[in-house]
């Protein structure tokens, strides 16, 4: 049984003007999305600005977004480390707070070889009674989980169940679904690639997106999967420009930004992050009005 299918946000930590974690802030975005028609909450990933959070605000962020959703929709905590130990602890810490599912990145920084990233993987996975979802994401950890490794792990480890694939390599991810179709919950991990994800076999994303577009991008997965392949090609075409914008600097600088302009804003970012320069503020604000969400 999958975690989630259809459109899960990779969901923004918001901060107050001295830096500390605004939860009433978030209280407010969570809500937005679930009326939004999000179906599960990705708490602490990279969005989230997971890396710059301490021991304790990464603990209390997801306790509180469990708190918050209260079984409305599933709740998917952040996980990874580039330290296999660290992500026992933040797994097991997740399952404490009575989190649905894992996010787990792979170990950035370290170059694990595929038999280290099993070995990683295989640790993490059975430290805790929580299903897995891998995240493949070479353009940030310098690291890439090849078709093979992904498939034996999905196949080896009973609470393994998926991937969020972010290589922008469909050819690879052909390769995977070939290999270990029926053991794995193929999640698009880029915002631009959600339709053809589907194609190959996918069940939802995993989307920065969707803080500014929750509506959309749920219907982008949702026709897809009602069998209406023309719609989702349709909408997933008129995202694009929104899509690459939110790109436009380093993730989560422009979804953040996006955020400010809607009214919704979610504070300051922790360096080394920065606001965006006001040429692609200004591109921002172009597309949004374009795409109808301003």
């Amino acid at each position: 049984m999958a975690i989630f299918k259809g459109a899960g946000v990779a969901i923004c930590t918001p901060f107050k003007a001295d830096g500390s974690v605004d939860y009433d802030k978030f209280t407010e975005q969570i809500e937005y999305q679930i009326k939004g028609g999000t179906d599960a909450i990705i708490v602490c990933g990279t969005t989230g600005e997971s890396a710059c959070l301490s021991h304790e605000e990464h603990t209390e962020v997801v306790r509180h977004c469990v708190e918050v959703v209260n079984k409305r929709i599933p709740v998917v905590a952040g996980a990874g480390s580039n330290s296999t130990s660290e992500a026992v602890f933040r797994s097991q810490e997740a399952e404490k707070c009575k989190a649905d599912g894992l996010l787990v990145v792979t170990p950035y920084y370290n170059k694990a070889s595929q038999k280290g990233l099993y070995e990683h993987y295989k640790i993490v996975a059975e430290s805790a009674n929580l299903p897995v979802i891998m995240y493949n994401v070479p353009s940030r950890t310098g690291l890439n989980i090849t078709p093979e490794t992904a498939a034996a792990l999905c196949k080896d480890v009973k609470n393994i169940v998926g991937i969020k694939e972010a290589s922008g390599n469909i050819s690879q991810v052909a390769k995977l679904m070939s290999l270990g179709g029926e053991y794995i919950d193929l999640y698009s991990g880029n915002d631009d690639e959600i339709t053809p994800i589907l194609s190959l076999g996918g069940i939802g994303v995993i989307s920065v997106l969707s803080n500014v577009a929750p509506k959309q991008t749920h219907d982008i997965v949702d026709t897809f999967l009602s069998g209406d392949v023309k719609k989702s090609c349709e909408l997933q075409l008129a995202a694009l420009p929104l899509c690459n914008a939110l790109f436009c600097e380093v993730n989560p600088q422009p979804v953040k930004k996006a955020m400010q302009l809607q009214g919704r804003d979610s504070g300051v970012l922790r360096r080394p992050m920065v606001e965006v320069e006001p040429e692609h503020e200004k591109l921002l604000e172009k597309v949004m009005k374009e795409y109808g969400i301003l």
